[in-house]
């Protein structure tokens, strides 16, 4: 129920569609009973049950409702047969059964008209609120996680919610109320008939209620599998290449062929025991019929104590009870269902983001004097990668790392965009440590250039527009020729409109990397992050995107992440990593005299 609650708060901007959808549903179930109770006068005149009364009765209170009805009906049926006939009164019963079954359905539309827009509200703005916290938490959250998980929360356990929770919202109103409404009219009709059927009706739901226990277990089963194959799905995918290339088809496709198969005995246990409840609930409310029929039949029959008219609708009235109290079993089941979706899905909306801005985080419109990192200590897991590290970029200059694989390099450019906050130690930009800035407007004092080309299936424009949206055409131009990507963008087809496909799968690793530096070139940030943004080039894309890299950083503030030499020969400070410490640090020329790490690095050509 905690997790009702909580989905319950996204249906609040649709409040009044709510109030609608209860209004409609009122005089739904109210002119659901009523249509049931007209049938009482057709069905008198038909059985000929009418008595003749020919003066018109009076009210004498609440107590003795029902007497005046019958007998102002039977003071109606009399005279207008008198006037007009039976076969004239006989069609007014029937004009008056068609009028209520029409007005009851009228208002059943209304009712699911209204809560067609908060059901599929409710379902957008999940949807929104998990985008919008999937893109806000820390790339750390998601290293665990698979990304088909992920999508599977996002798109079929909100649907689930939609099925489950949402359709209670529909019953909460509607059923209940038929079924009071329908019990009045039924201890109108005959009290000890009533009381009779109020027996098994405790019985049968107990029943029912053993067999949907088991439903949130099984349906949490079937929603993480299904979250284990779509990540096949997304990993397949994205590495068809290699599964090609290595005759790796069986593999992956025995690892997807075993997710599918757990899929499918999962299904069909939930599925199976899910379409038990039908028609289990509808075999015992055969059984309270079956048992209704026999007691009323001798109220009919031997007591003569309930009329045949006034029974057949009773039995009517008793069926009406089972169709409003199916559908409450069936939406208990859902619920059962839907509190695993909406665990998974609520996972992610309350989990706490550790880097979230403090309320105290000021706003920093550009960069003065330095980036500083003081005694910094880093680890993603249990071991350090970073230790006691202290370095400083004054502004305008340019930094470069260098060092073997894991030796820390990339956690720096990591840890300065805040992608990470820092163990131990500091990190500050002009003497503000970056945990009292907003994200937003630390970032926004930055460029990055990564090592993979990570570009969108868009557009050249609309990829380059990242960087800033308020670009005009000639602004992407002029930064598309800095980063010497505007001599084969001018030759594609529609230029900067043309598509570039999935990750800028049309386009060669060189001119993905440029438009990558033509992006950052468009954003124009005073401090600028390569990330090894060359290494993985061939040499003719690399002395583009060198010259590029080179035309990029005049006049910006750079930390260059690199294993090759030539990206970083000219920059003004070398520093030299092993085991996240700083083993050397200087010029190139500087380095090489001192014939230590960075001279052996060079010979090994660890820069390759």
């Amino acid at each position: 129920m905690n997790y009702f609650k909580q989905i319950l708060r996204f249906a609040k901007p649709y409040r009044h569609h709510g109030i609608l959808n209860i209004i409609c549903n009122i005089f739904y179930a109210l002119f659901g009973t009523l249509s049931f109770v007209s049938l009482i006068p057709m069905l008198s005149v038909l059985l000929g049950e009418t008595k003749p009364v020919t003066i018109a009765p009076t009210y004498q209170g609440i107590t003795q409702l029902k007497q005046y009805l019958e007998d102002y009906l039977n003071y109606f049926v009399t005279l207008k047969t008198e006037e007009h006939g039976e076969i004239y009164v006989l069609t007014a019963m029937v004009g008056l059964v068609i009028s209520m079954f029409l007005i009851k359905n009228m208002f059943s539309y209304l009712a699911m008209f209204f809560i067609t827009f908060l059901r599929n509200g409710v379902l957008r703005d999940i949807r929104d609120s998990l985008y919008q916290k999937v893109i806000s938490l820390p790339l750390n959250y998601f290293s665990e996680k698979r990304k088909g998980d992920v999508i599977a929360r996002i798109t079929s356990d909100v649907l689930e919610i939609q099925h489950s929770f949402l359709s209670v919202l529909e019953l909460i109103v509607r059923e209940p109320l038929m079924i009071l409404f329908t019990i009045i009219v039924m201890f109108g009709v005959s009290v000890k008939l009533t009381i009779f059927v109020f027996i098994f009706i405790p019985i049968s739901g107990f029943l029912i209620s053993k067999i949907g226990k088991s439903l949130k277990k099984h349906s949490d089963k079937v929603q993480k599998e299904q979250g284990v194959f779509l990540s096949i799905i997304e990993e397949t995918l994205g590495g068809l290449k290699v599964i090609k290339g290595f005759n790796a088809e069986r593999i992956f496709d025995d690892k997807f062929q075993k997710s599918t198969t757990k899929f499918f005995k999962f299904s069909n246990s939930l599925l199976n025991r899910q379409n038990l409840a039908s028609p289990t609930s509808e075999f015992l409310g055969i059984c309270v019929i079956a048992v209704l029929l026999w007691y009323g039949g001798r109220m009919v029959f031997v007591e003569k104590s309930l009329e045949a008219s006034a029974f057949l609708v009773y039995m009517g009235l008793a069926y009406n009870i089972l169709t409003p109290a199916k559908a409450i079993s069936k939406a208990s089941y859902g619920v059962k269902k839907g509190n695993a979706a909406a665990e998974r899905v609520l996972e992610i909306l309350n989990a706490i983001s550790p880097l979230e801005d403090s309320p105290k985080a000021q706003e920093k419109k550009g960069f003065n004097t330095m980036i500083s990192l003081e005694n910094v200590s880093f680890k993603y897991e249990d071991d350090y990668v970073l230790q006691d590290f202290s370095l400083e970029v004054p502004k305008g200059s340019s930094v470069a790392l260098v060092g073997q694989s894991g030796s820390g390099k990339s956690t720096i450019a990591n840890l300065v965009t805040r992608f990470y906050d820092v163990n131990k130690g500091n990190i500050k930009i002009d003497g503000i440590d970056l945990r009292d800035l907003t994200k937003k407007s630390l970032r926004s004092l930055m460029g990055l250039v990564t090592q993979d080309s990570i570009l969108f299936n868009d557009t050249i424009k609309n990829n380059l527009l990242i960087g800033n949206e308020d670009a005009s055409d000639e602004e992407i131009i002029d930064a598309l020729k800095i980063a010497n990507a505007w001599e084969f963008v001018k030759d594609l087809s529609k230029g900067i409109h043309t598509n570039i496909g999935d990750s800028g799968s049309k386009l060669s690793g060189g001119q993905k990397q440029r438009l990558s530096i033509a992006r950052a070139v468009l954003k124009n940030p005073p401090i600028m992050i390569l990330d090894e943004a060359t290494s993985a080039l061939d040499t003719e894309s690399e002395r583009l995107v060198q010259s590029a890299l080179e035309n990029m950083m005049k006049n910006r503030t750079s930390i260059v992440i690199a294993h090759r030499l030539s990206t970083i020969q000219n920059s003004d400070m070398i520093i030299v990593m092993q085991k996240g410490k700083i083993v050397e640090k200087g010029t190139h020329e500087d380095l090489l005299i001192k014939n230590g790490v960075y001279q052996k690095l060079v010979t090994m050509q660890s820069f390759e």
